[in-house]
C-alpha cells in the first residue's frame, strides 16, 4: 500500500490529492520525516519521504478506509480483465455462471448456489454494478466495523504497553481523521452550460455550496465564455461516494483542460435518479463524536 496522507504544520491531515508533485511541507505521520509528493503516469499517486522510509511504511499495512478508493479490490489485470468479461456476459440477466476461477471466488466476489455462481455486491464494485445507494449500504458497515478494530488494537497495546501502543494510537487518530473528512463533506452535483454545450459535473465540499460555485467558474473561464452554473442536488457527509461515482461512471467522464470532474451523459434522469437513490446520511454515535471533534495528529 502506498502512502497517501501527510501531516502539515497545523497537524492536520492531508491527502496527496490535496497537493501538487514535489517537495512539500509534509511530515509522514509514523516517524515525522518531510515526505515528497510522487504523482507521476504509471504508479498511483503516493508519498515518499525525502530520506530513508520508516519501518511503518515500508511494512505496508497503513489504515484506509475501506473500499473508498480502491475498487479493483486487488485484482490482478488478467482476473479484473475476466471479471469485466463476465459482467458483460452475464451481469445484467438473470443467468448463473456455471463456473469462475477459484482466485475469484476467494474473494467472494461470488456467490456459490445450486444453479450456478453469482455475482456479489463486492463482486459488482469493481465493474461498477452497484447503484450509490447499494455500495453505500456495502461499505458502510465495513468503515464502522474497521473503527471498531482499530479501537480495539489501541485498547490491547495500552494493556501491554511500550512502543506498540504509540503505533496503534497513530493509526487510530489517521483513520478517524479520514472518516472525519468524508463525514464533513457534501456531495454535490452541478449541471453546466458552456457555449451552448451541457455537461455535468460531481463534487464534493466542506463549504457553502455558495462559496464553490464562483471557483468553478473562475476554472472554466479559462475555457469556455458563456457559462451558466445550476445545482441539481447536495448530499451532506456523503464524501464517501465521490469516487465511487467517478469508478462507475468512467466511461462518461468529460476531460476539460486539466479539469477532470465533468461528465457528458447521453441519460443525466438516469444518474440523478443514482444519486437520489441514495438515502439522507444519519450520523451514528460514533461517527457523530469524531464529525465534531476538534484534533490532530500533534501531541
Amino acid at each position: 500500500m502506498w502512502l497517501k496522507h501527510g501531516v502539515n504544520p497545523k497537524g492536520e491531515l492531508i491527502t496527496i490529492s490535496e497537493v501538487t508533485s514535489g517537495k512539500t511541507n509534509l511530515v509522514c505521520p509514523f516517524c515525522d520525516r518531510d515526505l515528497t509528493a510522487k504523482k507521476g503516469k504509471i504508479k498511483q499517486h503516493h508519498f515518499a519521504h525525502s530520506g530513508e522510509t520508516c519501518l511503518r511504511v515500508r511494512k505496508g499495512k497503513l489504515p484506509s478506509l475501506p473500499l473508498y478508493d480502491n475498487f479493483h479490490l486487488q485484482l490482478s489485470a488478467k482476473h479484473f480483465q475476466l471479471l469485466k468479461d463476465l459482467w458483460s456476459e452475464y451481469g445484467h440477466t438473470d443467468y448463473a455462471i456455471i463456473t469462475v476461477p477459484f482466485e475469484l471466488e476467494m474473494k467472494k466476489l461470488f456467490s456459490w448456489t445450486p444453479q450456478g455462481y453469482y455475482f456479489t455486491d463486492l463482486g459488482k464494485i469493481p465493474v461498477g454494478g452497484l447503484s450509490l445507494s447499494e455500495f453505500n449500504a456495502v461499505q458502510e458497515p465495513l468503515i464502522l466495523s474497521e473503527l471498531d478494530r482499530l479501537k480495539n488494537s489501541m485498547f490491547m497495546a495500552k494493556a501491554i504497553g511500550g512502543e506498540l501502543l504509540e503505533e496503534k494510537l497513530a493509526d487510530l487518530n489517521i483513520y478517524r481523521l479520514q472518516l472525519q473528512r468524508i463525514l464533513r463533506f457534501t456531495l454535490y452535483f452541478l449541471q453546466i452550460k458552456c457555449d451552448g454545450k451541457t455537461l455535468h459535473k460531481i463534487g464534493v465540499t466542506s463549504r457553502d455550496i455558495s462559496d464553490r460555485i464562483p471557483e468553478i467558474e473562475r476554472d472554466l473561464k479559462q475555457h469556455y465564455s458563456d457559462i451558466s452554473i445550476d445545482v441539481l442536488g447536495i448530499w451532506q457527509h456523503r464524501g464517501n461516494a465521490e469516487l465511487y461515482f467517478k469508478h462507475r461512471y468512467t466511461k462518461f467522464n468529460y476531460r476539460i483542460g486539466k479539469l477532470t470532474e465533468y461528465y457528458k451523459f447521453k441519460d443525466v434522469e438516469t444518474v440523478f435518479e443514482d444519486l437520489c437513490s441514495m438515502q439522507p446520511k444519519i450520523l451514528e454515535e460514533s461517527e457523530l463524536s469524531i464529525y465534531k471533534e476538534e484534533y490532530n495528529l500533534i501531541p
